[in-house]
């Protein structure tokens, strides 16, 4: 059970991707006090488990409503991550739109914490490892992803710009990898 927490809590917050959010982030709270972007963070991040919580108690009955089969989203999923992953590694913006609004909604509108990856692939978890496995994953996931900005500013101090973006394109690879495992084993399932 612990290692199939821990790999769902990998995944989940390599999908979260935070390191990619540090420097949106960083530029978005420019000016603001401690306090200011503690309140940021926990919006963004409590934005991100409500549509992470969401999906995790009623992903299945969306896709019984819209009669999707649980191979074909694993194989769509791993589509999706994949070309997020791209993004990352190659510093490409196929999806991604920079957005002005409050630090919170960028966090959230740009897939960095949340969207298509990591809606799929907590709907997969769910299905694979069950609701315990994959609540602990989120939880953990979460709290890893509120950690990360909080540390933002420290992180660059004792990484630098360049090694936050070379946490970023890790990142990237990681997540291209999660990818090609949910669309072998959703090719696997259709033999």
């Amino acid at each position: 059970m612990l290692e199939e927490v821990l790999k769902a809590a990998l995944s989940l917050f390599v999908i979260m991707s935070p390191f990619t959010s540090i420097p949106v982030f960083l530029s978005v709270t420019k000016g603001m006090d401690k306090g200011q972007r503690a309140r940021t963070i926990f919006y963004a991040v409590g934005i991100a488990a409500i549509v992470l919580f969401a999906f995790l108690f009623f992903g299945q009955a969306i896709l019984s409503v819209f009669r999707i089969d649980f191979t074909s989203l694993k194989i769509a999923g791993g589509i999706v991550l994949s070309i997020l992953g791209i993004e990352l590694v190659l510093d490409l913006s196929f999806i991604r739109r920079r957005y002005k609004y409050s630090p919170a909604i960028v966090l959230l509108g740009t897939p960095l914490l949340t969207g298509p990856g990591v809606i799929v692939t907590t709907v997969i978890f769910v299905e694979e490892y069950g609701y315990i496995i994959t609540i602990i994953a989120a939880l953990a996931a979460l709290a890893s992803s509120w950690i990360t900005l909080w540390c933002s500013r420290y992180l660059v101090k004792v990484l630098g710009k360049y090694g936050v973006d070379i946490a970023s394109k890790v990142t990237g690879i990681l997540l291209v990898a999660v990818a090609v495992e949910f669309v072998i084993t959703g090719v696997k399932a259709l033999f």
